[in-house]
C-alpha cells in the first residue's frame, strides 16, 4: 500500500542567504551581521567557483555537489506535439550524504519533527 503525501506552505522552508547569516549571528559570539552575511556570499562564491571549473563540491554531513554534461536529445513540445531537440547542457546534481540520509530516514521512522 502506498501512501501519498502533499506538501503544504508549512512544510516547505526556504533557507536563504539572508537566514543563513541571521542563524550565524545567534549562533556564533561576537560575529556581527556584516561579517556573518560575508562568510555566506564567500561560501556560496567559493561553491559556484568550484561547480564553473567541473569540480565536485564535497560538504561532509550534508553531501556532493557535482558538475554533469547531459548530451542534446530528442523531446516533444507538450502544447504543439512537436518533436524538438533538447540542447546539450550542464547541470548541478546533488548527491546527500550518508550522515544526511540518515538523519532523515531516523526522524521519518521516529515520526518526529525537529
Amino acid at each position: 500500500m502506498t501512501e501519498e503525501f502533499e506538501l503544504t506552505a508549512a512544510e516547505i522552508y526556504t533557507l536563504n542567504k539572508a537566514s543563513l547569516a541571521e542563524a550565524l549571528v545567534d549562533h556564533v559570539a561576537g560575529l556581527d551581521r556584516p561579517h556573518a552575511k560575508l562568510i555566506v556570499e564567500t561560501f556560496f562564491e567559493l561553491v559556484a567557483e568550484h561547480l564553473e571549473k567541473g569540480d565536485t563540491v564535497k560538504i561532509p554531513g550534508l553531501g556532493n555537489f557535482s558538475v554533469r554534461d547531459k548530451v542534446a536529445r530528442p523531446g516533444r513540445n507538450l502544447k504543439t506535439g512537436e518533436t524538438v531537440t533538447i540542447t546539450e547542457r550542464r547541470v548541478v546534481t546533488f548527491h546527500p550524504s550518508g550522515t544526511l540520509n540518515s538523519r532523515v530516514t531516523t526522524n521519518l521512522i521516529a515520526g518526529g519533527e525537529d
